[in-house]
């Protein structure tokens, strides 16, 4: 379908001999049946600070902005001068944070999402600039809401955990991990994590995809700032699943592959779910036909859950998660980036608008594995720097655009 489904045709020996080694490797790993999950995926140490970015990533551009070198002086710029990094920012905790539907209610959604986008904004500031109030304000927003909330309720409670609970490790794994002060709150943050975020996310969601996929990147992270191994590999195998489930390949056969709890045993169940499209083509994904927005956060999931994996020591780039991602980016480009919508793709028109959420897998991909991936390269250099979705993805230009680490 696009360019960027095609790797280049030139690629280091170094580079192919990696790529085909974690493919095996992950081939190995799943047993006889392809798509099957890793059992054990937790490493035997974990790595901090270790979800979504690594020290070796930030240390490459903390020197990239230190001399203004771009993209990655721009994005930086972008970062610290949007309402995140605000140094008035004041913390809006809540005990019980009320998540209806299509935010009715909205009893602390929004500030629970944005104060959490803000201690990593904080965190990454610190990490970039040294400057210690910084480092303060991801820890004032942090012990804010470790010593207020208590539950999330109402129908959306799990997928605003996943939101909320992506951002909140992330954030604590540069504070706890790389800044040489005092937290005192770090335990009680770890109670906070495990307590109230941890049970509401890792058990999944038979909801569209992009809710299980976005609830087991925060269980994912969570794991990794806990180190709680079970809860890692609990949440990394029904990631596994899902994303198979998720984004279409044609070695899938005729229809995609279903997540087992959702009893999408016939053909006609399945169109359904996949929003009535009838046709299916690799990339195309379980959301395409809703919207580019929604199929965007579970891109996102999947790439950052794929980052983290790989900082942890198990890199699914080489596999069917790799695969998966890479042509799911490709194909929503290719229509992002302006081409015809063919009659046979949701009815001939899609609804545009995925967001910034091509940077980490496309750095990987792209950068790492050497796919060439144009459509996405061309839809990521666009629209760089990239922001945030003010939901659970923010500053993928400064962490990742063109990271080597």
């Amino acid at each position: 379908m696009s360019s960027a489904s095609r790797p280049r045709h030139r690629r280091s020996r170094a580079v192919v001999l990696a790529s085909l080694t974690a493919a095996l490797v992950g081939t190995l790993l799943a047993g006889p049946g392809a798509s099957a999950p890793r059992a054990e995926a937790a490493p035997a140490a974990f790595t901090h600070p270790g979800v979504t970015v690594s020290r070796n990533q930030l240390d490459f551009v903390r020197a990239k902005v230190a001399v203004g070198a771009q993209p990655w002086k721009g994005a930086f710029d972008r970062m610290t001068a949007s309402r995140y990094a605000d140094p008035n920012r004041v913390p809006k905790p809540r005990a019980v944070v009320e998540c209806g539907s299509y935010s009715n209610p909205n009893n602390g959604c929004t500030d629970e999402r944005e104060d959490a986008i803000a201690a990593y904004t904080n965190a990454l500031a610190w990490y970039m600039t040294r400057e210690d109030r910084y480092a303060r304000k991801a820890i004032e927003l942090m012990d804010a809401w470790s010593a207020v909330i208590r539950d999330h309720t109402n129908s959306n409670a799990p997928l605003q955990a996943g939101w909320a609970g992506s951002s909140w490790p992330r954030a604590a794994e540069i504070i706890k991990h790389a800044y040489p002060g005092s937290w005192a709150g770090s335990g009680r943050f770890a109670t906070m994590l495990r307590d109230v975020y941890l049970p509401e996310v890792v058990n999944g969601s038979n909801s569209n995809g992009n809710w299980e996929l976005t609830m087991m990147e925060a269980a994912v992270g969570i794991s990794v700032f806990l180190e709680d191994k079970a809860s890692y590999d609990k949440a990394m195998a029904r990631f596994r699943t899902r994303t198979a489930a998720y984004v279409y390949l044609a070695s899938d056969g005729a229809l995609p592959k279903t997540v087992p709890s959702q009893n999408l045993d016939t053909r006609d169940k399945i169109v359904k779910y996949w929003q009535g499209q009838t046709t299916f083509v690799t990339g195309l994904t379980q959301e395409t036909c809703r919207d580019f927005t929604h199929t965007g956060y579970g891109i996102s999931s999947i790439a950052h859950i794929a980052e983290t994996s790989r900082i942890q020591g198990q890199d699914l780039y080489g596999t069917d998660v790799g695969e998966r991602l890479r042509h799911a980016l490709g194909f929503q480009a290719t229509y992002e980036q302006g081409a015809a919508v063919p009659d046979w793709l949701c009815g001939g028109s899609v609804h545009l608008g995925l967001g910034p959420v091509t940077e980490v897998g496309y750095n990987a991909l792209h950068h790492r594995l050497g796919f060439a991936m144009t459509n996405t390269q061309a839809l990521t250099e666009r629209t760089r720097p990239s922001g945030t979705n003010n939901l659970f993805v923010a500053w993928e230009t400064l962490t990742h655009g063109d990271n080597p680490a």
